[in-house]
């Protein structure tokens, strides 16, 4: 299978899963949250910093370090398997011990409970660790497609019948350990290897180089996310922050979804061709367009329609959450584009470089926060957004040096479809104000929205647009060979 073909196959199938599992994912969170209240989001929103970091443990950026080792072999991938599964362990005796602490910490004594239940993911996560590296390696993204959509469907069904059926809070957690559990068991059905009674030292040793600067960088890259979090649940009430968590799980949709597809497909992409430095660089820079063209007016067009959205989907008593969610829709804009410029330095194997560029933005991401946080939650967000787009420069800063095609360069050949973004915001808010209900004014804001953006793409002449088109005819004629770039 040409490199073309496969990375062809490796989008459509990662797009499709990607569409399927966040839009189920997004119909049930819609539902729940209009059983479940602010203050039950805001208690799980206070764990997000220790489970996020317990994640990245677990892995350990050994996940990556298998996928970018050339020629992996079984010894490599058991070595891996048994330490994810001790870290596990570690992990959640640690979580077990610190519960206490942390109910302390927020003056939440539920979060005991709470912390000891959902840290049982951990080591159920860490048994397919392995075979999410595989299908990886193999660019195999229709396993993967069929395991996470199956895996949503279960966790959403026990999601919405614990919320029904008044468990609250725990409605959340449950939904949350079924999907873990329902994910690894159907990897380990679907997936083909399994581990050897073996571990190695040498190749522990050999990943560890690699990966301990990928965990490093994780671990502060996930506390510098969850920043936020952690001082709105501690400065703020509960319900402040179940506001904040349910924004900002809304801005994830759009953006996590083009980010994911981006980073799951790229990484292998990229560590498969990082010997060829001309053809590297070509899809590099045509995966920066492309991802700007999906990505742009999608962020921007969600934070037009916020109020309408939140007031039709969840009811009034969210309503709050409303300019929230417009300045995470603009602050996760530049998300996918730098995850981009960022997995191209894994792939190349400068994760010493990645870790540099990641602690080069704390002192911007500090001084922000000391300015916004006496300020309200609404100041904290805009921080966000100044420091996601700062932060956009930083992440491409090195590749310029290193393949001549930093920011600017980006933006020059983005720019046609920055200005089309503009045009259309201005069209599809301008249509708001003509109606009153919100149902109308969403569905006048979308309509315009798509005429709007693509008129002016086709006017422009965004070459991006032709691409998007060539790739749907490739999906409508399937037989058709896919020509080599």
């Amino acid at each position: 299978m040409s490199l073309k073909t496969k990375a062809f196959k490796g989008f459509a199938w990662n797009s499709l899963e990607s569409i399927l599992v966040k839009g189920l994912s997004f119909i049930i969170s819609i539902l729940v949250a209009r059983v479940v209240s602010p203050e039950a989001y805001g208690l799980v929103g206070m764990l997000s910093i220790f489970l996020a970091l317990s994640t990245l443990f677990i892995e350990g950026g050994f996940s990556k370090a298998l996928v970018q080792r050339k020629n992996c072999s079984q010894v490599d991938f058991s070595t891996v398997f048994y330490f994810n599964i001790a870290v596990s362990l570690l992990i959640y005796i640690l979580l077990y011990f610190s519960a206490p602490f942390i109910a302390r910490f927020y003056h939440q004594q539920e979060l005991i409970s709470l912390t000891r239940v959902m840290g049982l993911q951990f080591i159920i996560a860490s048994f397919m660790v392995v075979q999410r590296a595989k299908l990886l390696i193999d660019i195999d993204f229709k396993t993967q497609a069929k395991i996470n959509i199956m895996a949503v469907f279960i966790s959403g069904a026990v999601g919405l019948y614990m919320a029904y059926n008044g468990f609250g809070v725990w409605a959340l957690v449950g939904q949350n350990l079924a999907l873990t559990l329902a994910t690894s068991l159907l990897m380990w059905m679907q997936a083909k290897w399994r581990p050897s009674w073996v571990f190695s030292w040498q190749a522990f040793r050999e990943m560890f180089g690699y990966g301990s600067k990928i965990l490093i960088a994780g671990l502060y890259s996930t506390v510098l996310t969850n920043v936020y979090t952690i001082v709105i649940g501690k400065w703020y009430q509960t319900k402040a922050l179940g506001f904040y968590a349910r924004a900002n799980s809304l801005a994830e949709i759009s953006s996590g979804t083009i980010n994911l597809i981006v980073t799951n497909v790229t990484f292998p992409l990229f560590s498969t061709i990082q010997q060829d430095r001309e053809k590297l660089i070509s899809i590099y820079s045509r995966m920066v367009a492309m991802t700007a063209f999906i990505i742009f007016p999608s962020m921007t067009l969600f934070a037009v329609v916020a109020k309408p959205f939140i007031l039709l989907f969840l009811t009034e008593k969210w309503l709050p959450a409303a300019p929230l969610l417009q300045w995470l829709c603009l602050a996760r804009m530049f998300t996918p584009v730098s995850s981009l410029n960022l997995n191209l330095l894994n792939a190349v194997g400068r994760s010493d470089l990645f870790l540099k560029t990641d602690l080069s933005k704390l002192p911007i991401i500090i001084a922000t926060m000391f300015i916004t946080l006496p300020l309200g939650t609404k100041a904290v967000v805009i921080g966000s957004f100044i420091v996601n787009t700062l932060s956009y420069f930083i992440n491409a800063y090195p590749s310029g040096r290193l393949f001549n095609y930093g920011p600017w360069k980006q933006l020059r050949d983005c720019y046609k479809i920055i200005i089309a973004t503009i045009g259309m915001a201005a069209c599809s808010y301008g249509s708001m104000l003509l109606v009153s209900k919100p149902l109308m004014q969403l569905l006048f804001a979308i309509a315009v929205a798509i005429v709007s953006f693509f008129g002016l793409a086709r006017l422009l002449k965004i070459k991006e647009m032709d691409e998007l088109s060539y790739a749907l005819v490739k999906l409508k004629n399937r037989k058709q060979p896919i020509k080599e770039a």
